[in-house]
């Protein structure tokens, strides 16, 4: 018994001279009706509280909106410097103070001037200019927002505008109909990684504390940006929103201790009505991410993985090795003794000589272990292109008949 409470009293001990431990995920109880956390480059869920629930989210949804503005300029149908008339319908969101009211005295101004107007100033007026003009129609352009949703996977969403204001905040009337643009913490998440990974610029705007908009200066409501009270080093974007039925929300994305993340907090609680309550919610997930997560490198720009290699006919050499086209990263739990997947898969099962440098010759899958919810945004765990190490000429023209002939033999005779 005495030897028994000797160890006893050991085990204790050690036990109180560990380090604190991060809290789990399942204890981290955000004060938001919906939340999740995402790594921006893989697409590996981090975090999420009741994800998938469809929300009121009000101007989040003008993160699809920018996207589509942003495509429109790199397809070469919209450019920065394109003079845009405000319609009557976009001036008139302009007297709506919930709308993001901005001086819009000139009632023409440039895609880039509205960019900056949209994505500084949350103005819902440049919101719906912009997307009537690559649209041609509001109604048009949702269809378009409906779409693009639609390639990524999200089904069925309850899309009403292009600018996510309640109708009844357009309206002024509080007893009409109420409507609202509808989507998910996890919806809200995709948008986001495809904007920042597609058109990665949106963070040049986003990431401004102020700017100036018809020689006015105006302030960006994100308060994690450099200069504002709730400052952290890294936050670069991407949008705040207060909803008439969804409550306060907000999209940040961040770079912190490499983990590039996206978090997305819907329906804060903010007692006595906390300016700062979004932004501590926020910060609290962020926070969870850094330390309960590690991101580490499998394979570098122009490593091979293990063995990883392809077959060649009739060249100088039987195989090539296959090396990364760029860094491959993964993030897992701190700590982590769960075993991952790693494989190489060619897309064929041999190359035809000559094969160049570089040339494509399959993909490095990572098989997570761990996964949190669905695991990864859009179902689509991480892959790298694997490609050609160097250049394999062709063989001998004798030898390579030679080969043709023995092909010839066994697959014929």
């Amino acid at each position: 018994m005495k030897k028994f409470f000797l160890s006893f009293l050991t085990f204790m001990l050690l036990l109180c001279s560990l380090p604190y431990q991060v809290v789990l995920a399942d204890d981290l109880d955000l004060p938001a009706q919906s939340a999740i956390a995402v790594e921006a480059d893989t697409g590996k869920i981090l975090y999420e509280k009741d994800s998938e629930k469809k929300r009121d989210v009000g101007g989040l949804s003008t993160l699809l909106t920018t996207y589509l503005i942003f495509e429109a300029i790199h397809e070469k149908k919209l450019s920065l410097k394109d003079p845009i008339k405000l319609s009557e319908k976009a001036l008139a969101l302009n007297d709506i103070e919930a709308a993001g009211t901005l001086p819009m005295e000139a009632n023409q101004y440039t895609v880039e001037q509205l960019l900056t107007a949209l994505l500084v100033g949350n103005s819902s007026t440049a919101a719906l200019a912009l997307a009537e003009k690559v649209g041609g129609s509001e109604k048009s352009f949702v269809e378009k927002m409906k779409q693009k949703l639609a390639e990524w996977g999200i089904q069925s969403p309850h899309l009403i505008n292009a600018t996510g204001l309640n109708t009844q905040t357009i309206s002024g009337d509080s007893d009409g109909k109420e409507d609202e643009n509808q989507l998910s913490a996890y919806d809200i998440a995709v948008i986001a990684k495809h904007l920042l990974q597609d058109f990665p610029e949106v963070t040049k705007y986003t990431s401004k504390p102020t700017a100036l908009f018809s020689n006015t200066q105006i302030e960006n409501p994100n308060l994690m940006l450099e200069g504002m009270p709730n400052y952290r080093s890294g936050v670069d974007g991407l949008r705040v929103s207060n909803s008439t039925k969804g409550g306060i929300t907000f999209a940040a994305s961040t770079t912190q201790n490499g983990i590039h993340m996206i978090t997305v907090v819907l329906g804060v609680e903010a007692v006595d009505g906390d300016p700062y309550a979004r932004f501590v919610a926020t910060s609290s997930l962020m926070n969870y991410v850094v330390r309960t997560f590690v991101s580490s490198i499998v394979v570098k720009e122009g490593d091979p993985y293990g063995k990883s290699k392809a077959t060649i006919m009739d060249g100088k050499s039987e195989t090539v090795l296959a090396v990364a086209k760029k860094d491959f990263y993964i993030v897992e739990k701190q700590g982590s003794q769960a075993e991952p997947k790693i494989q190489f898969k060619s897309d064929q099962e041999s190359f035809r000589a000559p094969v160049k440098s570089g040339t494509n010759l399959g993909k490095l899958h990572y098989t997570d272990p761990d996964k949190i919810g669905r695991g990864y945004l859009e179902d689509q765990e991480p892959t790298v292109d694997m490609v050609a190490g160097k250049t394999i000429e062709k063989s001998f023209f004798l030898k390579v008949w030679w080969n043709e002939f023995v092909r010839y033999v066994n697959e014929k005779l």
